[in-house]
């Protein structure tokens, strides 16, 4: 129509460009990207550390749901606190001899190390991780711009002398460290080791975050004293303590309902609920209020449950490598949890493997991604926990045969 003017072209955006810097620093985890080519029914998956379903305690949480909304009516529907659900954080604060006002309630522990690192860590801060280390954590930790110094392993764990020999001068801000059934290794940090880390880090005035999912989840040996506890012992209060301790249900009883926990001191935890406000204001209060009705009775009965159920297929796992591995092939033995480690001869690339193996209907995670700075290409991660005796024996083999066809054997 005469007088009407044409609109002006929209401006032409390189969207890429406008994410921040922050946003540019992430990676999608190596993990779920290797699930997605993993989903055919017919693959056989030692890839993702996914508990076992057929032993979640599905009555039980019925049941406690019921309980809950009969006891607590539209209130277990209602907004909560960020600190989380007070009985269930006084039951975690009574099983480590702490106050409930040290322990923040969190949206599965990967939230818990995302808001840890929020609140810790500034760009070009120091911090030390395990090589290799649990590739969550490398996520969570890396938008914050650290910079990271690998400590070497062995089979006990992180090998204190050669950290104590890197200390001095390198002003490092925290150590992030998997002390039991380390994933992804499944290795398993000595007693004697834990009180010379615990020693060390506290001398140079550097934090340390024990990350324990899988503590409960033992099936042999005998347990060790957290690193929290020997921290909490060596300074006598729980608001002195440079040990930081971060856990979850969601290995010992259901995933789904993502409830974690983080035990640290006072001016932590008071940063921690005000990132966590940011984050997600509290975690859903009903699945709260359900854990709280199952860590009485269900809660000793389902790790017992899980332990025998992990411990057989690990066992397995084992019997079964010896098997049909070739010559040439290292691998951990784990006291617990649900993971072990292979270290393949050198020039085997897993990576550049793993679609040989996904021919033959099986998959695992190569090892590389574990590595804050590189390494570990002929190393891979194998997870038991949720496969059946007959996919593990199944699996196993076909990954043999994939190992002897990558060596010409």
């Amino acid at each position: 129509m005469a007088g009407m003017t044409s609109s002006p072209s929209p401006t032409a955006f390189d969207l890429t460009g406008t994410l921040s810097r922050r946003a540019q620093s992430m990676n999608a985890s190596a993990i779920r990207e290797i699930l997605k080519v993993t989903q055919q029914p017919d693959v056989i998956s030692f890839a993702g550390g996914l508990p076992a379903p057929e032993l979640f305690p599905l009555d039980e949480v019925r049941a406690a749901s019921n309980r809950v909304l009969d006891v607590y009516g539209p209130a277990a529907l209602q907004y909560s606190t960020t600190e989380g659900h007070p009985p269930l954080r006084e039951w975690i604060g009574a099983q480590a001899g702490i106050p409930a006002r040290n322990v923040q309630i969190v949206t599965g522990s990967q939230q818990g190390l995302d808001l840890l690192g929020k609140v810790l860590i500034d760009e070009g801060d120091v911090v030390l991780v395990e090589a290799p280390t649990y590739l969550g954590a490398l996520q969570s930790f890396q938008p914050y711009g650290p910079r990271y110094v690998q400590v070497p392993t062995d089979e006990q764990g992180i090998d204190v002398d050669a950290l104590e020999a890197r200390l001095p001068g390198l002003n490092a801000k925290l150590l992030y460290a998997v002390p039991n059934f380390q994933n992804p290794t499944g290795r398993t940090l000595s007693a004697e080791r834990r009180r010379r880390l615990v020693e060390l880090t506290a001398q140079h005035g550097v934090l340390l975050i024990e990350d324990d999912p899988y503590g409960q989840l033992r099936f042999t040996g005998e347990a060790a004293p957290s690193l929290y506890s020997l921290g909490l012992d060596l300074h006598g209060d729980a608001d002195r303590n440079h040990v930081i301790y971060s856990s979850s249900f969601s290995k010992t009883l259901v995933p789904g309902l993502r409830d974690a926990w983080v035990q640290a001191a006072a001016p932590i935890i008071n940063k921690l609920i005000q990132a966590k406000q940011g984050a997600d204001l509290h975690t859903p209060t009903f699945n709260q209020m359900i854990i709280a009705e199952l860590v009485e009775e269900v809660l000793p009965r389902q790790i017992e449950r899980v332990r025998q159920a992990y411990g057989e297929r690990a066992t397995l796992m084992l019997d079964r490598i010896r098997a049909d591995f070739p010559d040439g092939v290292d691998y951990t033995t784990p006291q617990g949890g649900m993971f072990l480690w292979l270290t393949l001869p050198e020039g085997i690339d897993t990576q550049a493997l793993l679609p040989r193996a996904v021919e033959r209907k099986v998959a695992y995670v190569p090892g590389s991604p574990f590595y804050a700075l590189g390494g570990g290409q002929n190393t891979m991660r194998l997870s038991y926990s949720n496969a059946t005796p007959e996919q593990i024996t199944q699996g196993i083999r076909a990954l043999g045969d994939t190992l002897r066809e990558a060596l010409g054997l």
